[in-house]
């Protein structure tokens, strides 16, 4: 295989509510970590391709154990960064049939946010990669994260690296002066691999387009770099029950994969991250058609998996792509 990935972003810890308690009701909260970049990863980890993880968190023992988390998951920490300050929260309150989860964000200010973009070395980092994974999370944070994340894509687009960016438009996060118009475009025109709605498309590179496949031509006029854009289709009947599939355009055709019926949701937090790391792992490793379904069912199985990461095998996903042993007791 001899792949090697590397992710960049923040990690926060994760609060929940036990079962599908409100908050107005829980007396405690279930603990793990968890931010997109990182889920991406450690899915990579998991499907044996080597994975990097760059972050920085609080120098105390709420930052260790974070990092601990990622050694557990099978990710490379060696440019995990620590530094005074704290750590990003976000708060989950599950919900169920006809009640929509609710997510509360406590990360202002955090170690990450405001990290000195000049303490990285891109060209260490990049030594020996084969792929780098940046959301449009991180340039939303903070003007150093902005600025950490250019840093890193002109890196790895200057040592010929493959580039992913899901970019995730995260309207409340814009709260530092800039817009994800002032940042995104030059980040994305570096970019091979780009997740995107329509509504991304509008808010990040100011693409106005009622049809998918004439938002994904004009995006490939404006970035030559892009290859790939994809997102997904998901038809929420309930908390619980979501029909989901995927599109991918490779630049000639809209590829499109098998719908799922998933009808007693778990978690549905990580589900897009699930999807990223599948596509990621299926063009590395598969044919486009093939790589968009590994990515779905990536993402199905996710939904049946509490917490923020995707802990399946390759042969847990290529099963489901495959229709085999679905729901069966394995002994």
């Amino acid at each position: 295989m001899n792949k090697r990935v590397i992710t960049l972003g923040e990690i926060m810890m994760r609060l929940s509510t036990p079962g599908h308690e409100r908050f107005i009701n829980a007396d405690q909260y279930n603990v793990v970590y968890g931010g997109a970049e990182a889920n991406v990863g450690i899915s990579l980890a998991n499907w044996g391709v080597s994975t990097a993880h760059v972050t920085a968190f609080p120098s105390h023992d709420i930052g260790k154990a974070a990092m601990q988390y990622l050694r557990f998951a099978g990710i490379d920490t060696q440019y995990v960064f620590f530094d005074e300050g704290r750590m990003g929260l976000y708060f989950l309150e599950n919900g169920a049939m006809q009640r929509s989860s609710k997510i509360v964000y406590d990360r202002f200010d955090s170690v990450f946010a405001n990290f000195d973009p000049a303490k990285i070395n891109w060209e260490e980092i990049f030594d020996g990669a084969d792929w780098f994974h940046w959301t449009g999370i991180t340039p939303a944070i903070s003007a150093s994260a902005a600025q950490i994340c250019k840093d890193a894509v002109e890196a790895a687009s200057r040592l010929g690296v493959k580039i992913s960016g899901d970019i995730n438009y995260r309207r409340n996060l814009w709260q530092y002066g800039k817009g994800p118009l002032d940042i995104m475009p030059e980040l994305i025109a570096k970019t091979n691999l780009v997740i995107a709605g329509l509504t991304d498309f509008e808010n990040c590179m100011d693409i106005h387009e009622k049809d998918y496949i004439s938002a994904c031509k004009k995006a490939q006029q404006k970035c030559p770099s892009i290859q790939y854009i994809s997102t997904t289709y998901r038809d929420s009947v309930s908390a619980s029950h979501n029909g989901l599939s995927g599109i991918l355009w490779n630049g000639e055709q809209l590829l499109e994969s098998k719908s799922y019926d998933m009808t007693h949701i778990v978690d549905r937090v990580g589900g897009g991250d699930a999807y990223m790391a599948g596509l990621i792992y299926g063009l590395l490793f598969l044919e486009d058609q093939q790589a968009l379904e590994y990515a779905v069912a990536a993402s199905v199985l996710k939904h049946s998996i509490p917490g923020d990461a995707n802990f399946v095998s390759v042969e847990e996903v290529s099963q489901l792509v495959k229709g085999e042993n679905v729901g069966k007791l394995l002994r």
